[in-house]
């Protein structure tokens, strides 16, 4: 009977300490905040965005106010290539004209955040029932400000196809017009 009341015992001392430590294994914390860091700006797709500025012209200023959509491409890293139309409305000094452009651009990817581009081509300016066909060339700088919406600094020499006719002969300088906008972009 000694030994059954001491295997009993000694049973019971067993379980009560393997419960114990069962219940010191288990300790309550609180969950740690899992960071998941922004995704970066995406200068790849369309675009839609408008621009203010001024336009430059024979010692005078023109307001501009205008809408812009495009199109963006990486085919390397940093490299970007896109095409884009800018139609704007020029007002001032009496006058009123229009003015629509198909550009070409090619820039670097600087950072996440910020574009460098080149843009070059060609349009139409139009206004008192005429239009000349111009081309443009000219730079810009483009800033992200949130996932979908960056800001762009941009500046355009424009010149008049009419003023190289006949070639060589020609006094007029190499563009006419400055056109000097800032603008708010949407990108998709």
């Amino acid at each position: 009977m000694f030994v059954r009341s001491l295997t009993l015992g000694v049973a019971a001392v067993a379980l009560m300490a393997s419960g114990a430590q069962a219940a010191d294994l288990f300790v309550p914390t609180t969950p740690e905040p899992v960071y998941t860091a922004p995704a970066a700006f995406s200068w790849e797709g369309l675009y839609t965005g408008v621009e203010l500025g001024g336009f430059f012209y024979d010692d005078e200023t023109y307001g501009v106010v205008g809408g812009i959509v495009g199109a963006n491409f990486i085919p390397v890293d940093p490299i970007l290539v896109g095409l884009e139309i800018q139609a704007d409305y020029i007002w001032g000094n009496d006058q009123d004209a229009g003015l629509i452009l198909a550009l070409g651009r090619v820039g670097a990817v600087v950072t996440d955040q910020v574009l460098v581009y080149a843009a070059g081509g060609v349009g139409s300016i139009f206004g008192d029932d005429e239009s000349e066909m111009v081309y443009a060339l000219g730079a810009g700088v483009e800033f992200a400000v949130t996932q979908n919406i960056s800001l762009r600094g941009e500046v355009l020499g424009i010149g008049d196809f009419e003023d190289i006719d006949p070639p060589l002969v020609s006094d007029d300088d190499f563009f006419d017009a400055a056109k000097a906008t800032v603008g708010v972009f949407y990108h998709f």
